[in-house]
């Protein structure tokens, strides 16, 4: 983990709450195109990744990066997480990590 520079986790509606921050998140892909990959967030949202990897199928893929707005990233790292992940779990981890009581344990 990068103690210097932490990135909120985050899911397709806590994103905008983020953007010029790096954050860290979990889409299930759909497509690529040219270095640009359309993928669904845990809680149903189409993210833009810009500067993922090409070819990386229908799995879920892990993103850190720099959010850009409501709706991309600008991805630093990319982790294929393989076509089982438990969205709803990450989801709900999303959830909690915005709970102003234990924000801190998250960032």
């Amino acid at each position: 983990m990068d103690t210097n520079h932490p990135s909120a986790l985050v899911n397709g509606d806590t994103l905008k709450m983020f953007v010029g921050r790096k954050v860290r998140t979990v889409v299930k892909v759909q497509r690529t195109e040219g270095g640009v990959l359309l993928g669904q967030s845990t809680d149903g949202h189409q993210l833009t990744i810009k500067g993922a990897s090409e070819g990386v199928g229908s799995h879920y893929l892990e993103v850190v990066g720099i959010a850009d707005n409501a709706q991309s990233i600008t991805a630093e790292i990319c982790k294929d997480f393989g076509e089982n992940f438990d969205a709803e779990a990450f989801n709900g981890l999303c959830k909690v990590s915005m709970d102003n009581k234990v924000k801190e344990l998250f960032l």
